[in-house]
């Protein structure tokens, strides 16, 4: 395991706190290390979710655009579009 020295705000050492006695955590590294999982659960890898899995499944046979040459025909392309509200 790595030990590191960090500089935590006022705030943030309060919230620790709260989730060290919420969830009964041993100490506020135990605290981090769960705030830190919910972080890469929720924000990092929402794309594995079984919602997202259903549509890029369901998407496979959307009709696909391109190839495009460069970022620039792709530009063009986007800009090309009607906007969605008209």
């Amino acid at each position: 395991m790595i030990q590191a020295r960090v500089k935590i705000s006022d705030k943030t050492n309060q919230i620790l706190n709260i989730v060290k006695a919420k969830y009964n955590l041993k100490d506020k590294s135990a605290a981090l290390n769960l705030v830190v999982a919910q972080y890469e659960e929720k924000i990092l890898e929402p794309q594995y979710s079984p919602e997202f899995i259903k549509e890029m499944l369901d998407s496979e046979n959307d009709e696909v655009i391109g190839p495009f040459k460069n970022a620039d025909e792709l530009k063009a392309y986007i800009k090309s579009l009607p906007d969605e509200d008209e």
